[in-house]
């Protein structure tokens, strides 16, 4: 007889949920669905801001709640009712876009609903990045920095959408200027984001913990980059896919298969479950 192990399986979703095709395979949804109606909840906890993720969740059938924008925002996946959010101050947002413009990066600024920067609109690079998220950016004809503090606009986060080569010299900046106030992290080979401090990934698992009663020791949390290390620390149990960055990799209770091969259905099948 196949019973509940562990209560709360919390996901990352590119690269971890989703296949390299950005698609959330059959096999998966099955296996979620079966877990969850035995009792388990399972929850999704992604870089991605609220609009971004909420139409994929919907798709194939989830409910109940999600962590976006690396954790500042909870939410209620079939309404969009915001729970509980984080943002940095104008003052605080506009200094991180200035020293991005200064080290001659480019700046994204996500809000609740959208984000803007400053790539050019018919960038490739851009073009495939909304294409992915779903999301078309907004922009505007002054300095971003200058833009979100006479706007007063409330950042959930800043990132760069950088060069793969020029990752590491980047985050190394940001870390060594900002690290002590704003989380640095990474969520892809191309992106460096900061966000507010405390807001992580691992505080939204801690959140959904508390929030659904599940002691985090009865909790599994599996993903793929550097910004998944906060959760799968906090977890009871930590999980890196098969094509997860080596480091998280190196942190992780198991490494499991890739993305690809189904990672998330081998999770449920392997931690969500003890037979009797």
């Amino acid at each position: 007889m196949k019973r509940l192990n562990c209560k709360l399986i919390v996901s990352d979703f590119d690269g971890t949920l989703a296949d390299s095709e950005n698609n959330v395979g059959a096999e998966v949804i099955s296996a979620i669905d079966e877990y969850r109606s035995l009792g388990g909840i399972f929850a999704v906890c992604t870089g991605r801001i609220l609009p971004s993720v909420l139409p994929r969740l919907r798709q194939i059938g989830l409910s109940g709640l999600v962590a976006a924008s690396q954790g500042s925002t909870i939410a209620d996946i079939a309404t969009g009712r915001i729970i509980r959010e984080a943002v940095m101050s104008c003052r605080d947002a506009a200094e991180i876009c200035a020293a991005l413009e200064e080290f001659g990066a480019t700046v994204q600024v996500y809000t609740t609903y959208g984000f803007y920067t400053d790539i050019d609109s018919d960038n490739p690079s851009l073009k495939l990045y909304e294409q992915i998220t779903g999301i078309t950016a907004k922009h505007t004809d002054r300095k971003l920095s200058e833009f979100v503090e006479d706007n007063c606009i409330k950042a959930l986060k800043i990132a760069s959408l950088c060069y793969a080569e020029d990752r590491e010299r980047l985050y190394e900046y940001l870390l060594k200027r900002f690290g002590d106030r704003f989380e640095i992290t990474c969520s892809a080979a191309v992106l460096v984001e900061v966000s507010p401090k405390g807001e992580t990934k691992g505080s939204a698992v801690k959140f959904l913990s508390e929030y659904y009663h599940i002691p985090l020791s009865e909790t599994v949390a599996v993903g793929d980059n550097l910004n998944d290390l906060a959760m799968i620390e906090a977890a009871g149990t930590g999980v890196a896919v098969g094509n997860a960055v080596e480091e998280l990799k190196a942190h992780a209770d198991f490494v499991t298969v890739t993305n690809d091969e189904g990672a998330v259905k081998r999770v449920i099948e392997e931690f969500g479950y003890k037979y009797e």
